[in-house]
């Protein structure tokens, strides 16, 4: 499982041309499953993505978590993160989990982080979402750039 996550002060996203999800400061969180993936590995990412101390604190050190500083989350299912450009110019991607699968840990990550999020009881932290297997047109602000990949291979 991958999750490119990007510190913003604002994102969006759209499908057919109709704005489904918007978040102010917080996370937009590009998700990629492959076909190994289960549970565990998503409560591992998950767990570390909230916990991720990446906003600065009042010293302008890179101290504070989304729910220190009350934001937001802007999840996207992106199977092309598991893309395999090793062999000619034309990626591969085998390595993604299968749609019902993978929608099924998309769901599953989204629960969890709305669970999260709720039990933090801050005015305006939302969990906000695309839309699985659709067209999507993202939009966002990278607040640095600030942008860190979570691999559960790498943990």
């Amino acid at each position: 499982m991958r999750f490119v996550i990007q510190r913003v002060s604002e994102a969006s996203v759209k499908v057919s041309g109709e704005v489904i999800g918007e978040i102010g400061k917080g996370f937009m969180v590009l998700i990629g499953v492959s076909a190994e993936d289960s549970e565990a590995e998503a409560d591992r990412l998950v767990k570390k993505m909230l916990g991720l101390r990446i906003f600065e604190d009042e010293n302008g050190k890179t101290n504070l978590s989304l729910r220190d500083v009350g934001g937001s989350l802007l999840l996207i299912s992106q199977f092309t993160l598991y893309a395999d450009c090793r062999k000619g110019n034309r990626p591969s991607f085998i390595n993604a989990g299968a749609p019902d699968r993978a929608n099924q840990l998309y769901e599953y990550i989204i629960q969890k982080c709305r669970s999260s999020a709720d039990d933090w009881g801050s005015e305006g932290s939302k969990v906000e979402t695309g839309s699985f297997g659709a067209d999507m047109k993202v939009s966002l602000t990278n607040d640095g750039p600030f942008t860190v990949i979570l691999d559960s291979a790498e943990m």
